[in-house]
């Protein structure tokens, strides 16, 4: 089935007295279920703002992007907001993690947002955080974490909800090789098991090479496709 639909997507900004940014320009983009697709491009390429279009933290100004059969300009900003709680685990390159939370909590922090009772939030990180190896850390400050260990709980708990889709932003871009391999490992593991949807955005060839298939972007258009 199809998880995402992108046809002819365009987001514009808009500068008093200076010519509109094309940040992105008429993307068509398609990702079927348990589908692994990398966006590789430089920074200011549109890759990141074609990511923000995807979760619905955006609204293309022409054409129209689908995400789960829901044409997300016809939702609410609530609407967008519960399908990417419920639905879509995001990932970010500098983790996104919250200092004043454990890492059980930063992980529960969508199930939180959803309203799942307390006593099945810490069950269900616990799981994630066993299933990205970090099953004795729950408790665990984020500055007692390593950046490769910090980015494992950002798969957890883009995990944790059992996501249908999921968006990883420069995924590895903070970590060393080792790290950022063992992270991509998970991310690949999690499209094989659960049947998850992975788009990646990235500037490295190595871990886009990863994907199934790859995508270049520059200046806010997809110019080659690969397998």
């Amino acid at each position: 089935m199809t998880a995402i639909d992108v046809r002819g997507a365009t987001r514009r900004y808009v500068s008093r007295g200076s010519p509109d940014v094309v940040a992105v320009g008429g993307v068509d983009l398609h990702v079927d279920d348990g589908e692994f697709i990398a966006i590789e491009g430089p920074s200011g390429s549109g890759k990141s703002t074609l990511l923000g279009l995807l979760a619905g933290i955006e609204l293309p100004d022409d054409g129209n992007v689908t995400v789960l059969g829901h044409d997300l300009a016809r939702l609410s900003a609530a609407e967008r907001a519960r399908l990417r709680q419920r639905r879509v685990g995001m990932i970010f390159q500098a983790f996104g993690l919250l200092a004043s939370l454990s890492a059980g909590e930063n992980v529960a922090l969508p199930l939180a947002l959803a309203g799942q009772p307390e006593a099945d939030r810490r069950a269900r990180a616990a799981a994630a955080l066993e299933e990205v190896g970090l099953g004795g850390a729950i408790d665990a400050r984020i500055d007692e974490l390593s950046g490769g260990e910090r980015q494992r709980v950002a798969v957890a708990r883009a995990l944790v909800i059992d996501p249908a889709i999921i968006l990883a932003d420069e995924p590895t871009g903070s970590l060393d090789e080792g790290q950022g391999s063992a992270v991509l490992d998970l991310l690949t593991k999690a499209v094989s098991q659960r049947g998850a949807a992975l788009v990646l955005v990235t500037h490295d060839p190595g871990t886009a090479g990863r994907a199934r298939r790859r995508y270049k972007m520059r200046d806010g258009r997809v110019v080659a496709a690969a397998t």
